[in-house]
């Protein structure tokens, strides 16, 4: 691909310039360059429903997320970006008197990456070796008692809902999901009602707070090979461009965002040419969810 616009990628690219009122040369050169850049730009998606609660990007670590987790070169422009991230998830907690184990059908613990599974008897099924097996209620209680020590006792439990997630609701615990999985299971398919006090944490996105992130930043998905990709480097470092970056998809591939503020004339210009160029605006991904 040449770095010289085709004309309909001129006209477009005219008409965004004085749209956005880039009056300087470095802002209307940045667009260009930006927009002619070839890089694997994919879209962003969540994987299919499943029983994991850290499968697809992890919105919930916003509303605490810390400032190092943000890199880039600045500490006021990562200050800036964080300050815009921790406003977008809304959170609420609500106690419980009886909640139906039955209906919890989700994980927030166990191994890193696990593959999906759409249920806890898909996950049970696609297990190698059955650390637990129950076929009775006595094994029931065991099993249960092995993830929830005090069940017997009545403790509270702690439970997970995300809006990007559904309706699914997914337990809170780290220690011997299996047997906790089994046992849930077993108590579905007999029919075995079983309550325990809950407390329940929901989480969802803020359509202010995705507004206000909207309105003041371009929030693009950029691939790992971006980082290593010269010509987008030499853009976003050389014009010492103001940008955070942050991890926040589940993969060990997956793209990472990029926070440019449309406060800056250069760094919005990035930001709309790497738009042309085909980076996925995750603001837009956002909002669908």
């Amino acid at each position: 691909m040449s770095s010289t616009p085709t004309p309909s990628m001129s006209s477009r690219l005219g008409a965004l310039t004085q749209r956005l009122g880039l009056s300087g040369r470095s802002a209307r050169l940045l667009l260009e360059r930006a927009a002619a850049l070839q890089l694997p730009f994919g879209p962003v998606t969540l994987p299919p429903a499943n029983i994991w609660w850290l499968s697809g990007p992890r919105l919930q670590l916003l509303p605490e997320l810390p400032r190092s987790a943000l890199s880039g070169p600045v500490q006021d422009d990562k200050s800036a970006a964080h300050a815009a991230l921790v406003e977008l998830i809304e959170q609420d907690t609500e106690q419980l008197e009886a909640f139906d184990l039955r209906l919890i059908d989700g994980l927030a613990g166990g191994k890193d990456n696990p593959p999906a599974c759409a249920s806890f008897e898909d996950y049970l099924a696609g297990l190698e070796q059955r650390q637990v097996r129950i076929i009775s209620y006595k094994d029931f209680v065991k099993a249960i008692s092995q993830a929830l020590p005090r069940f017997a006792l009545r403790e509270p439990i702690h439970l997970l809902q995300a809006s990007w997630h559904g309706n699914r609701v997914f337990w809170n615990g780290e220690q011997q999901v299996e047997a906790f999985a089994n046992a849930i299971a077993y108590a579905r398919r007999r029919g075995l009602e079983v309550t325990l006090p809950a407390a329940l944490t929901r989480y969802r996105i803020s359509p202010s707070g995705l507004a206000r992130l909207e309105a003041n930043y371009h929030v693009l998905a950029m691939p790992l090979q971006s980082w290593s990709h010269a010509p987008f480097m030499s853009l976003l470092v050389d014009s010492g461009i103001p940008y955070a970056r942050l991890s926040l998809m589940s993969a060990a591939d997956a793209a990472e965002f990029l926070l440019l503020p449309k406060s800056s004339a250069e760094a919005s210009a990035l930001g709309e040419g790497l738009l042309l160029a085909g980076a996925p605006d995750i603001c837009v991904f956002l909002r669908q969810l």
